[in-house]
């Protein structure tokens, strides 16, 4: 791909005429990018917090001053044992992710777009600003249906949080401790938000995202942590984070998973960095977003109740609420493929032998993921795929060619996905009940309310590591992928997070 000069003397790429400067328009990041080109790798010196005065709501006191706080405060062993887990968890996402045609996308975006040398875009050699490494790592680590995911904010916090804290970390050299403490405020901060605004419902009333709305806020924290911003500047930053807020439930109507991936984690983890960086370079703005005239959730929801947000804030760590996916697919097909590898444990039977497959889901997730046109968020495909294996591997998952195949289809043709009205009203726990009718006329059924990975029903640190490995090894060779689990698993020990740059590239 070559590079010619346009007439404003501003480099463009040739095939298809896309000049950098549209590119700046796409990625919404060309006002921030040339405030902070020349601001060097130093924190400024930071304004003085000033007194909270009567434009200061209580909630944003208490917000803003614990957000500034996080840094400095130690979290309790098993939320420091958790986010280490999905700090691993969204790498390998992430790296895995690159592979596919959204992490493709992604990385030639990056590699056209270029930027300054500061920040690591996972799975290549490239460096860029943190504003665009965060965009490509949040595109990269929901690139897939690998990464985490919150249910009771209806949302993926790691695909945006860990994409921002690591690229506002490798901007500001945090150490390990620095880097992991912010990530676990991401996690805090941003599904308080939706979850406030109400979850799912809020979602499917209002067609507004919680998968945009909360991940945003959350990379916001994790950013303005790891930049260090005082109190004061939390509240502006939570302002700007609040004005970029956006994203529609349309995701779902996305056929190739990249507008998907954008609004998840791309669009997400750029905005949230954009907002901490130009509050960090000197920016003001309003005090308080979350009260007053023409407020956040004035716009969203008048009803809602601001001080959701700081309920149980230090004393509940969302991050040990948040699931870590057993299979390489979406959420609302993870409790289904458990009941078939249940029901195959306790009565062992081949495809040949079943007849019918019924899978109850609660309404609006059987919506989701009913007969898609992408594999691992189609559940039929998924649950023919796992009668043929007996398991689910991340190629299979992502083998589009394989939605074709007869023989899948034969399975494919057995599977009958039932919405189920008493199933949705236990939303956020995600149900799935599995019947089996096989050929000899045994019915089996399996139904599973905690499907692995939840909090509930946790994944090991072993089968964390276990996932993470099959996922990075293949692409980044197995001694960087020993690396880069060996140091996130010690992150105490490092001291400056882009120590992990060798490991998380690849060559």
């Amino acid at each position: 791909m070559e590079l010619q000069q346009d007439e404003d003397n501003m480099p463009r790429i040739q095939r298809g005429g896309l000049t950098r400067r549209g590119l700046l328009q796409l990625a919404g990041v060309g006002i921030a990018s040339a405030a902070l080109a020349s601001r060097a790798a130093t924190p400024k010196q930071q304004p003085s917090p000033a007194k909270t005065g009567p434009e200061v709501g209580s909630v944003m006191d208490k917000l803003s001053t614990y957000m500034s706080e996080a840094k400095d405060r130690a979290l309790p062993e098993d939320a420091v044992e958790k986010t280490k887990q999905h700090i691993l968890d969204t790498f390998a996402a992430m790296v895995s992710g690159s592979e596919l045609t959204p992490g493709r996308h992604a990385i030639q975006f990056a590699r056209a777009y270029g930027g300054q040398k500061v920040a690591t875009v996972a799975a290549s050699d490239v460096l860029c600003g943190p504003i665009e490494a965060a965009l490509v790592n949040g595109m990269l680590a929901h690139a897939d249906e690998t990464d985490d995911s919150h249910a009771p904010s209806q949302s993926h916090p790691g695909c945006a949080v860990v994409p921002a804290a690591l690229a506002a970390g490798e901007r500001f050299g945090v150490d390990g401790t620095h880097f992991l403490r912010s990530v676990a405020l991401g996690y805090d901060i941003g599904p308080r938000f939706t979850m406030t605004l109400g979850g799912q419902p809020f979602e499917s009333g209002s067609h507004w995202s919680t998968h945009s709305i909360s991940p945003l806020f959350g990379a916001a924290a994790a950013a303005g942590c790891a930049a260090s911003l005082n109190a004061r500047q939390m509240r502006w930053l939570l302002g700007y984070a609040a004005q970029q807020s956006s994203g529609l439930a349309s995701w779902q109507r996305d056929s190739e998973h990249i507008q998907k991936a954008f609004c998840f984690g791309g669009m997400t983890a750029r905005s949230g960095v954009t907002s901490a960086l130009v509050v960090q370079s000197g920016w003001t703005g309003v005090e308080d977003i979350l009260s007053g005239a023409d407020n956040f959730f004035q716009a969203y929801d008048p009803q809602a109740d601001p001080s959701g947000l700081t309920d149980a804030l230090g004393e509940r760590y969302e991050i040990t609420r948040t699931n870590i996916k057993k299979w390489a697919v979406g959420s609302p097909i993870q409790a289904a493929l458990d009941a078939l590898e249940i029901l195959r444990r306790q009565h062992p039977f081949e495809a040949a032998q079943v007849q019918e497959v019924s899978v109850q889901l609660a309404t609006h997730e059987a919506g989701i993921v009913n007969n898609r046109e992408i594999p691992d968020i189609c559940l039929q495909h998924m649950v023919a795929v796992m009668l043929l294996e007996k398991n689910i591997a991340f190629g299979a998952a992502h083998d589009k060619a394989r939605m074709k195949d007869p023989g899948v289809l034969r399975e494919r043709a057995k599977v009958k996905l039932i919405p189920d009205d008493a199933l949705q009203r236990l939303m956020p726990l995600r149900v799935a009940i599995v019947g089996l009718m096989l050929a000899d006329g045994t019915h089996l059924t399996q139904r599973v309310d905690n499907v692995r990975g939840t909090p509930e029903n946790p994944m090991t640190s072993g089968e964390v590591v276990a996932k993470a490995r099959d996922l990075m090894a293949p692409v980044l060779g197995a001694k960087s992928c020993a690396t880069l689990i060996e140091a996130v698993l010690h992150l105490e020990n490092v001291k400056d997070i882009r120590e992990l740059r060798p490991a998380l590239q690849r060559a």
